[in-house]
C-alpha cells in the first residue's frame, strides 16, 4: 500500500499553555516513532493551508471570521477552560484542515492509496458554529464535504474512534442523509453526547458507547457487532477515520484499556470495508491520545496497517 502522510511544523508552534494535554510534545512522539525505518516508504508531504471554500461548506462564514478575529498577536486567546488560542493556532489549524482536503484529492487521484494526517488542533468536537474540546476546524468533516463536492463522491462514513465522543462530527451531519457517523466511545465521559440512542435524523449515526473499564474485547465486540455491519449496509464510497487514540489503557483523560494493537485492528477492519465498497479509499485524521508512549505505540500501529505491512506485536508499553 503506498500510504501518505501529512503534517506541518506549525502544528508544534500551536500551543495552549503550561500543562496543557493536547501539547505539541503529541506531535513530537509521533514524528519520532515514525522515523524508525520500517516506515520509510511514507509518502512524506507537508499539509497546505486550506481553502476558504473548503472550510465553509461545513462551518458559517462567521464561525471563520470568529476564529480570525479571535487570533492574538501574543499570548493566549480563551474560547473556553479547555480551548486557548496562540499565534500560530490559526494557520495549524488550518493546515490540519488543509491536509485533511490534500489526502482525500491524493487518495481520489490514485496518488496514495491512503493517508494518515499526522496535526494538531485536533476536530472532532468542533461544531458548526462552535470551537471546543481543544477543535477549533473539524477537519474529518471538512474532508467529507470536500469528497462529495469537489469529487462527486455520494457516501461517506466517518468512523471515530476517539475515547471522547465527536459531538462536533455528529452535530454537523445529523440530518444529512449522505453521510454516516459511527463512534465508540467512553460514557459518559466529555462532552456528553453519545448516547446509543442518538441515531440523526436518517438513522445515520450510530453511538456504541463503551463503559469506563472496558478493554480491547468490548472495543471489538461494539465493532463487529455495532459499528462494521452499518458502514458495511450504508455502502461507502469514501472512508474517513477521526483516529483518536486516547482509548488506550495509559491515557490520562479517561478509562477504557485498548492496547496499540486493538486500533490496529480496527484499521485493518476499516480498510476491508473500504477495499469492498470505496475502491480502497480511506483517510485518517489524528484526534486525540494524551499519553507519549501510547499514541506513539498506537499511531505507529495504526499506520502500519494502513500501509499493508506485517503487524507489529503487541506490547506493554
Amino acid at each position: 500500500m503506498n500510504t501518505l502522510y501529512l503534517t506541518h511544523r506549525v502544528a508544534l508552534a500551536h500551543d495552549m499553555g503550561a500543562g496543557h494535554p493536547e501539547r505539541p510534545d503529541r506531535l513530537r512522539a509521533i514524528e519520532a516513532r515514525l522515523a524508525a525505518d520500517s516506515f520509510d516508504r511514507l509518502i512524506r508531504q507537508q499539509a497546505p493551508l486550506a481553502g476558504r471554500e473548503a472550510i465553509l461548506r461545513v462551518h458559517p462564514e462567521g464561525h471563520l471570521r470568529f476564529l480570525e478575529e479571535l487570533s492574538p498577536a501574543r499570548g493566549l486567546a480563551r474560547i473556553d477552560g479547555d480551548t486557548a488560542m496562540n499565534s500560530e493556532t490559526l494557520e495549524a489549524a488550518l493546515r490540519a484542515a488543509g491536509g485533511a482536503v490534500e489526502a482525500v484529492d491524493s487518495v481520489m487521484a490514485g496518488r496514495a492509496d491512503n493517508a494518515f494526517l499526522a496535526m494538531r488542533p485536533p476536530g472532532h468536537h468542533a461544531e458548526r458554529m462552535t470551537a471546543m474540546g481543544f477543535c477549533f476546524l473539524n477537519n474529518a468533516a471538512i474532508a467529507a464535504r470536500h469528497a462529495q463536492a469537489v469529487h462527486g463522491v455520494k457516501r461517506v462514513a466517518i468512523m471515530d474512534f476517539d475515547v471522547h465522543h465527536g459531538n462536533g462530527t455528529q452535530d454537523i451531519f445529523w440530518s444529512d442523509h449522505s453521510v454516516l457517523y459511527a463512534s465508540t466511545h467512553q460514557a459518559p465521559l466529555y462532552p456528553g453526547t453519545g448516547a446509543a440512542s442518538e441515531c440523526g435524523e436518517f438513522d445515520t449515526i450510530v453511538n456504541a458507547p463503551l463503559r469506563a473499564g472496558d478493554g480491547g474485547e468490548a472495543f471489538r465486540d461494539a465493532m463487529e457487532n455495532v459499528v462494521l455491519p452499518r458502514i458495511d449496509a450504508f455502502q461507502p464510497d469514501f472512508l474517513i477515520l477521526s483516529a483518536g487514540f486516547d482509548a488506550h489503557r495509559r491515557d490520562p483523560l479517561a478509562n477504557l484499556n485498548l492496547e496499540a494493537e486493538d486500533f490496529a485492528w480496527a484499521t485493518r477492519q476499516l480498510m476491508e470495508l473500504a477495499d469492498r465498497h470505496a475502491g480502497g479509499r480511506l483517510v485518517s485524521v489524528l484526534e486525540g491520545g494524551y499519553d507519549l508512549e501510547g499514541l506513539a505505540a498506537s499511531v505507529a500501529a495504526h499506520v502500519t496497517a494502513l500501509m499493508g505491512e506485517a503487524l507489529i506485536p503487541p506490547q506493554r508499553e
